[in-house]
């Protein structure tokens, strides 16, 4: 029986097979053998092969003049079907997994009777893949059929995943956002006067947030949608490399002092540049400051749990009501939801603003 499995980019073979037995007459072996000569010479060499079974035959303790595919650490004494096994074994550049480990008797036996122990089970590979065989073993403790042990072989493949692009949906800059812009914005937004056009409420809030997703657009901009690139130095732009240059040149100057006046004259230098302003340095770099970035986290995620069902366990969550406890001393916790209505009271925005997912 022969199964193919694909795997990634990787294809394994798998064949089960069960040689005669020791007393059958010569013609059987014969075809026996000729079967799965066929069987693995059909099978690509760029495919993996394994074949596992009952081969009614003794390999032997030692190689003994089949080093490429016996191990050396065997069991018991080879006979007619181990020769015949190693032969088809080196034919075919194969290796006897469960040979190659070194292993207590138990851990070698894979057939055990009332009056003899023996091994006569085995699991082959191709010798261009021994080292994908991390370990081949027997478990005394588990039987598969009468008289048989199971014989067990681990196989490790790596599977290679190519990181792939993905075209999202493209969203506003909100990180580009700083005092000059949100005075453009303000302008933008006054000269259009959307909030002043008649109709119904859900009229006026259509016009207002079409009004509000151009403006921010044309002044902040929006993304390409692509996911999956590296983002992890955004920040580290020509600005931000000038600065970090002449810093370095500053403490060289400062080591390199030869004598007190100098030393406290490049001292000060050196302090100088530890001293410049976050906000400046953010400014320049056209970055918002970091308690800017956390409030929007903040809002997207309020956002994101307030657009799922009010049966969702998120927002069952927070319909819960604490009784029967005391107020510890001290001044009383900040809880999320007062953080967020101070969020939006600060960013003029209502809750329906900020659950608008183009917003």
């Amino acid at each position: 029986m022969t199964i193919k499995l694909v795997v990634g980019e990787c294809t394994l073979n798998v064949i089960s097979a069960y040689a005669p037995q020791a007393g059958l007459n010569e013609e059987i072996k014969r075809h026996f053998w000729e079967g799965l000569d066929d069987v693995v010479r059909s099978i690509p060499p760029s495919e993996r092969l394994f074949i596992g079974g009952d081969f009614n035959g003794h390999i032997g303790s030692s190689a003994g003049g089949y080093t490429e595919v016996h191990g050396d650490f065997g069991f018991g004494e080879r006979n007619e079907g181990g020769t015949l096994l190693l032969d088809f074994a080196k034919a075919f550049d194969l290796v006897i997994a469960n040979s190659c480990f070194p292993k207590r008797e138990e851990h070698l036996v894979t057939y055990q009777s009332s009056v003899a122990k023996t091994q006569i089970d085995y699991l082959i590979l191709r010798r261009c893949d021994r080292r994908l065989c991390e370990e081949c073993k027997v478990i005394p403790g588990e039987t598969l059929a009468t008289q048989h042990r199971l014989l067990v072989m681990d196989i490790g493949i790596r599977i290679t995943r190519k990181k792939m692009s993905i075209r999202g949906c493209s969203r506003i800059r909100w990180g580009a956002l700083t005092k000059d812009k949100a005075q453009d914005l303000e302008g933008r937004l006054s000269a259009m006067g959307a909030w002043r056009s008649s109709g119904d409420a859900n009229t006026i809030w259509s016009t207002t947030a079409n009004c509000i997703r151009k403006a921010v657009r044309e002044v902040l901009g929006i993304s390409s949608g692509r996911t999956g690139g590296h983002k992890g130095d955004w920040w580290w732009n020509v600005v931000v490399q000038g600065k970090v240059e002449t810093k370095k040149a500053a403490y060289l100057w400062l080591i390199g002092s030869t004598n007190e006046e100098e030393k406290r004259a490049n001292n000060e230098r050196h302090t100088r540049m530890n001293k410049i302003r976050n906000e400046d340095i953010q400014e320049k770099v056209g970055v918002a400051p970091i308690e800017d970035k956390m409030r929007e986290a903040r809002l997207r995620w309020f956002g994101h749990i307030h657009r799922r069902s009010t049966e969702a366990p998120v927002r069952r969550c927070e319909r819960l009501a604490v009784v029967g406890t005391r107020r510890g001393r001290g001044r009383p916790k900040k809880y999320w939801g007062e953080v967020i209505r101070q969020d939006m009271t600060r960013l003029r925005i209502t809750e329906d603003m900020a659950l608008d997912r183009e917003l």
